[in-house]
C-alpha cells in the first residue's frame, strides 16, 4: 500500500485509470488497494477527491462497455471464453447466468462486489439484448458505488491509514511473499485437481448417442444448462431440462437402471461432467456426459441432416411425470 500511495502521488489520475481499466477488463490486478490509496491522497490534499472518483468510474465504464459490445456482437462465445480461464468454469457459467437472469439489469449494480460476476455481467447484458441506455444507467450506478466505497474508506481514515502503512512497511515484503506463495499453490492445486477429475469422466460421443436413441431402451437426455439460457436456445428434442441445482434436489426422480446422458453448453462439458460425478456418487452407474454438449448436436445435425425421432424420449418423460 505504501508503494501504491507513492506511485499515485507521482503519476496521479493516469495510473488510477490504467489500474482500474486493466482490472475491469479481466486481468488479475487488484484495484481496491489503489482506490484506497487514492482516497488517502485525497484526504491529505494530494489528490482531488472528485477527480479520483470520476477517473475510477470512467475507467470501469470503459472496460465494461467493451465487454458489453463483445457480448452483443459475439454472443455466448465471449462468455465461454471468459469461463475457460476461470478456476470454476461450471460455477462461472451456471451461477453467474442464473444470478443475472434472476435479477435482470439490477445485477449490474451489485456485479462489482461479487467475485466472478464483475467481468461476466457486461457481456451477459449484451448477450440478452439489454439496451445501451439501460446498461450505462445500471452499470454506471454500480461503478459509482464500487468506486465510492473504496475511495471513501481511504479518505475518511487517511490519517490512521498512513500511520498503519508506516508501521507495516517493514513486514509487508515478507507477508506479501507468503500470501502470494500460498495463493499460487492453491490455484495450481485446484486447477490440476479439477482438470484431472473432470477429464477422467468418460464421455459418450454424439454418434454413440444417436445409436442408443434407436434402441428400445433409449437413454434419458438431461439438459443441465441454467433455465433461462436453455429456454432461449434450441434443446435436443425430448430432453429433460434440469439444471445442476435442480439435479441435486431431484436426482431421486431419475431412473437408476436406465441410461442417462447429460449435456450442457459450457467449455469442456464441465457442467455435465460435474452432474455425472454427482449422480455416480449416489449410485447411478449408467450415466455419461455428452462430448461437445449442445454444440456437438448442432454440428452433427448440420453435417448429416439428422432428424431425431423423439417418441421414445418423450415416453420416458411421461413415465417420470
Amino acid at each position: 500500500m505504501n508503494e501504491a500511495i507513492e506511485f499515485l502521488r507521482q503519476y496521479g489520475a493516469i495510473v488510477l485509470f490504467a489500474v482500474v481499466f486493466v482490472e475491469q477488463i479481466g486481468l488479475p490486478i487488484p484495484a481496491i488497494p489503489v482506490l484506497v490509496a487514492a482516497g488517502v491522497l485525497a484526504g491529505t490534499g494530494s489528490m482531488n477527491l472528485w477527480v479520483a472518483l470520476g477517473v475510477t468510474v470512467s475507467a470501469a465504464l470503459a472496460a465494461d462497455w467493451i465487454w458489453f459490445e463483445l457480448g452483443r456482437r459475439r454472443g455466448r462465445r465471449v462468455l465461454d471464453w471468459l469461463c475457460r480461464i476461470a478456476l470454476e468454469p461450471d460455477s462461472c457459467v451456471r451461477r453467474t447466468e442464473t444470478f443475472f437472469h434472476t435479477h435482470g439489469p439490477y445485477s449490474l449494480v451489485l456485479a462489482k462486489f461479487i467475485p466472478g460476476l464483475s467481468t461476466i455481467a457486461p457481456p451477459l447484458a449484451g448477450i440478452v439484448g439489454l439496451g445501451a441506455p439501460l446498461f450505462l444507467l445500471y452499470d454506471g450506478l454500480g461503478a459509482v458505488l464500487w468506486a465510492g466505497s473504496s475511495v471513501w474508506v481511504g479518505y475518511i481514515f487517511s490519517d490512521q491509514l498512513e500511520q498503519a502503512f508506516a508501521f507495516s512497511g517493514h513486514l509487508a515484503p515478507i507477508a506479501t511473499i507468503g500470501v502470494l506463495a500460498a495463493l499460487a499453490g492453491y490455484v495450481l492445486y485446484k486447477a490440476r485437481y479439477r482438470h484431472r477429475q473432470l477429464r477422467s469422466v468418460p464421455r459418450i460421443r454424439i454418434e454413440e448417442l444417436l445409436e442408443k436413441l434407436k434402441t428400445e431402451q433409449a437413454p434419458l437426455l438431461i439438459d443441465v444448462r441454467s433455465a433461462a439460457p436453455a429456454e432461449a436456445e434450441t434443446v435436443i428434442p425430448g430432453a429433460l431440462r434440469m439444471s445442476l441445482d435442480d439435479l441435486t434436489r431431484r436426482h431421486h426422480e431419475l431412473p437408476r437402471h436406465g441410461d442417462l446422458v447429460l449435456y450442457c453448453g459450457c467449455p469442456d462439458d464441465v457442467a455435465s461432467a460435474q452432474g455425472t460425478l454427482f449422480l455416480r456418487e449416489r449410485g447411478f452407474t449408467r450415466v455419461w456426459p455428452l462430448a461437445g454438449g449442445i454444440e456437438a448436436w448442432h454440428r452433427y445435425k448440420e453435417a448429416v441432416g439428422y432428424q431425431n425421432d423423439t417418441a421414445r424420449p418423450a415416453i420416458v418423460l411421461e413415465q417420470l411425470a
